[in-house]
């Protein structure tokens, strides 16, 4: 997913010496390339700020959902949880993620991951929302769609197995770091080394609260950021008011997930809309 517009153009992330961007660079000693200042702390959330111009430079976000699969629609209370595995400027480092992949596990033996297979592309937008004045405000994440085309594209079995609407419209809350417990949520999210360290700036926008708005969205630009994602339409005119207007005809040359990564990743079920 890219996103249709924002407020501003430049965006914060974390430091790239951070979190996971630039990885593939390591020594295979397990110790990174050059000064000790630039070792990677894999293990670690991201911390620091980096500026980034999105109209000039790619800003890659790399997100993990804990079930597999986006929220049923007709289940509107139900929160998922979700993480922020990556972040980068660097393709390569989201292919690699990307790839399939054979370990070993203390507790399970050999293990087996096979590599990605791309399902959907589209364009999303975050947006502040407060339905009345005597309420909070809160963010929703909206998308719609460019691939599988719905106007090309008649079968969508791997979109429908994972929940994934021609559009949809999602409350999105962040959790915060410095508050223990889950919550309503009923997730124990990840260890307390793996959250993410936000900015001061940036983390007092929470307060003391356990989750609150995606509001900055720069929230989402910091390895070990935790989410909810909550269903709550799939038609965001009618929700919303408002309409996303994807820019592609759903002709494969005008695919930017094939431009961007080519035959790094499996994309029948993206541009066919059938598993094989």
């Amino acid at each position: 997913m890219r996103p249709e517009s924002g407020e501003n153009p430049t965006e914060e992330k974390q430091d790239p010496l951070s979190g996971k961007e630039g990885s593939d660079k390591d020594s295979g000693d397990g110790e990174a390339s050059g000064s000790s200042s630039g070792a990677k702390n894999q293990g670690e959330g991201g911390h620091g700020v980096e500026k980034v111009n999105i109209e000039k430079q790619l800003l890659l976000r790399f997100i993990v959902m804990g079930k597999k699969s986006l929220p049923d629609p007709s289940k509107k209370s139900q929160p998922f949880w979700g993480f922020v595995e990556m972040v980068t400027t660097n393709v390569e480092d989201v292919k690699n993620a990307l790839k399939g992949e054979e370990y070993e596990t203390k507790t399970r033996g050999h293990r087996h991951k096979p590599p990605a297979r791309a399902v959907g592309e589209g364009i999303y937008r975050i947006l502040r929302h407060k339905p009345n004045p005597t309420r909070k405000h809160h963010t929703h994440l909206v998308y719609k769609l460019e691939f599988p085309s719905v106007s090309q594209t008649r079968e969508h079995e791997p979109q429908e197995s994972l929940n994934i609407e021609p559009e949809g419209s999602f409350l999105i809350q962040i959790r915060n770091p410095e508050q223990g417990g889950g919550g309503r949520s009923g997730f124990g999210g990840l260890q307390r080394k793996r959250k993410a360290q936000f900015p001061v700036h940036i983390q007092a926008h929470l307060g003391h609260t356990r989750f609150g708005p995606a509001d900055p969205p720069d929230f989402l630009n910091y390895e070990g950021c935790e989410l909810l994602l909550i269903s709550a339409s799939d038609d965001i005119e009618e929700e919303l008011g408002m309409e996303l207007e994807p820019e592609g005809d759903g002709e494969e040359s005008t695919c930017d997930l094939l431009k961007t990564f080519g035959d790094d990743v499996e994309a029948t079920p993206l541009l066919r809309g059938t598993w094989e």
